[in-house]
């Protein structure tokens, strides 16, 4: 039995190219394991918050230490880190928005990001705790990035997999569904992008 953890970050609707392509990595995998329990976490509805001044403080205080407001302001990025951990497969829709990710996608990553909970220091160096993951990033954009001159543009993937890999996340693939926006090819870049999953 797989569990699978799937993470919504576009803003949009049911119209979202990328909540698409998500949700077909979504219907292969249970294909391929039907018995896979699947958790939804919308960074959306209710939309996820940023960091605050309360978040890095709280983090930073030894938990036996914590005050019982702090000890509340630590329980959203607690939940989300176990939700991590107890995944065997993780999707992340990943559309592209001003060449770079969306900010409540980010704000899950600063929540995720915390030492001594998914990664650690030692004398040899920083090491990722989230480790013997699967993770799927369903990415979307209205231009072409995968290749050609607009592929310096992209810091979706390259980010999303420098982010992940520090915390132990390596095993990633990535599929597109790009060129959205381009003639031609616009009207079967959703489909191209489906028939690229492969569930491993």
């Amino acid at each position: 039995m797989k569990h699978v953890l799937h993470i919504i970050s576009s803003p949009r609707s049911e119209s979202s190219i990328s909540k698409k392509l998500g949700n077909a990595v979504v219907e292969k995998i249970a294909a391929k394991y039907p018995d896979s329990v699947f958790k939804k976490r919308d960074l959306t509805n209710p939309l996820f918050p940023h960091l605050e001044e309360a978040h890095i403080n709280a983090f930073f205080t030894q938990a036996e230490n914590r005050t019982s407001e702090q000890q509340e302001i630590v329980k959203l990025s607690d939940t989300v880190i176990d939700e991590l951990h107890e995944a065997d497969i993780i999707i992340i829709e990943a559309p592209l928005y001003n060449f770079s990710i969306t900010s409540t996608l980010k704000s899950w990553l600063d929540h995720i990001a915390r030492a001594g909970k998914t990664f650690s220091y030692s004398e040899n160096g920083p090491e990722g705790l989230v480790k013997n993951k699967k993770v799927y990033l369903a990415f979307s954009s209205g231009g072409v990035y995968s290749e050609g001159e607009r592929q310096s543009y992209d810091f979706v993937v390259p980010y999303l997999k420098q982010t992940l890999g520090f915390m132990g996340m390596t095993d990633i693939s990535v599929v597109r569904a790009e060129g959205l926006s381009v003639p031609v090819i616009q009207d079967t870049a959703l489909q191209k992008g489906i028939e690229s999953i492969v569930v491993e």
